[in-house]
């Protein structure tokens, strides 16, 4: 196991790292415990300080503990807990409250997501907190300026979620319309315009390879297998299974949309000895007592696994959905069918991947090889002209 029965011992400290608190995690080097803290708690590493560190808020210190907390032993004797300040200990008054909730069942009405709701009410409850001496209707588009600055800067939010953040003020401008917020004025950066991620085909095989475990294996071979998003994985149910027709069927996933998936026929005998060792009763795949399946416990030992096949590339679960997409393109399936495979909305979305496929790529000729074709150079020749000796 890459884990041992003695457990590595990581010590919280706190730093002070560019005008900033953190919580630096020092620890004696664990290729394991390196690879969870990079990529399952997104630390960074400090060269002067030589540890590992995040931002010293109460979220990262309750999910260091969550992760990290099966895997090694940790040591808080040099880690003191930042006392809160006024703005994020202040209590909401009543009628901050009332508007509050009120603004959570307008989203409701509008037959918004549970994830969306819960986002965009999080987001906005955050900025009514930063402004917990200002009433609602003195809220200006400079204090949403401020918010941005002093909150969404400091704990490092992505640009994404800045968007979530206006997406959700812009709604509740419309439903509480009495601040001065000039909803026209809230503008939303723009996407960062990143290709998607991927693994080779070999890389996949060497990943599977590495997974021993039964339960884990197979999740590796359905989330790559059949394209599925991590909450649909530990959404289905044993009732949405088809090995008959090779199908998954995909119950209100995003968009609140059913479809059918792939299941590989090579799959099915692994999808078999799982169902008769592990028995499960209503989810696909179960955690203790018969509930669905953490999408922390799967990140984790993607890490683990890839480490452990000597994969540098990082391995999320979106990754393997990413190479499902990409290997299809180049296998020569349309952009339409891999669109419905996958559940999106748009075909621009699934656009994105005709710039990763490698297909089309390869067969295109440097025009240094149709220099030298063109004209027959010989051996002796070719080596003269790439040689440093002109």
């Amino acid at each position: 196991m890459y884990f041992s029965s003695m457990k590595p011992i990581i010590k919280l400290l706190n730093l002070r790292h560019r005008n900033v608190n953190h919580i630096g995690l020092q620890f004696a080097y664990h290729d394991g415990l390196k690879a969870v803290i990079k990529y399952e708690l997104q630390a960074q590493w400090s060269q002067t300080h030589r540890l590992w560190y995040v931002l010293d808020t109460p979220k990262n210190l309750k999910r260091i503990y969550s992760v990290l907390a099966a895997l090694c032993t940790i040591d808080t004797s040099g880690y003191e807990a930042r006392q809160a300040s006024n703005k994020e200990t202040q209590p909401l008054t009543a009628m901050q409250r009332s508007v509050l909730n009120g603004y959570y069942r307008y989203l409701q009405g509008k037959r918004y997501s549970q994830s969306t709701i819960k986002t965009y009410t999080f987001f906005v409850s955050e900025f009514v907190k930063f402004q917990y001496k200002i009433a609602f209707e003195d809220y200006t588009n400079r204090q949403v300026e401020l918010f941005i600055e002093q909150v969404f800067i400091e704990r490092k939010y992505s640009i994404s979620s800045q968007r979530q953040f206006i997406s959700a003020l812009k709604l509740f401008t419309t439903y509480f319309p009495h601040t001065q917020i000039s909803a026209l004025r809230l503008t939303r950066p723009k996407k960062s315009k990143k290709l998607p991620e991927v693994i080779s085909q070999e890389q996949f095989l060497s990943l599977v390879q590495a997974a021993k475990n039964l339960k884990h294996r197979t999740i590796i071979c359905v989330l790559y297998g059949s394209g599925l998003r991590i909450s649909e994985l530990l959404n289905l149910e044993l009732k949405d299974l088809d090995p008959d027709r090779n199908q998954l069927f995909i119950r209100n996933a995003k968009g609140r949309k059913d479809r059918y998936a792939q299941l590989s026929a090579y799959l099915k005998p692994l999808l078999f000895n799982y169902l008769n060792t592990y028995k499960p009763q209503r989810y696909f795949i179960e955690g203790p007592n018969g509930k669905a399946y953490s999408a922390s416990s799967v990140r984790k030992f993607l890490v683990v696994y890839a480490q452990k096949a000597g994969i540098a590339q990082r391995i999320t679960p979106h990754i393997l959905r990413h190479s499902y997409a990409t290997h299809l393109l180049e296998q020569g399936v349309g952009i339409r069918h891999i669109q419905e495979l996958l559940g999106h909305s748009k075909p621009e979305t699934t656009m994105i991947y005709t710039h990763v496929t490698q297909k089309d790529l390869s067969a295109i000729k440097s025009p240094l090889d149709s220099v030298i074709a063109k004209f027959k150079l010989d051996k002796q020749e070719q080596k003269f002209l790439l040689s440093r000796k002109l």
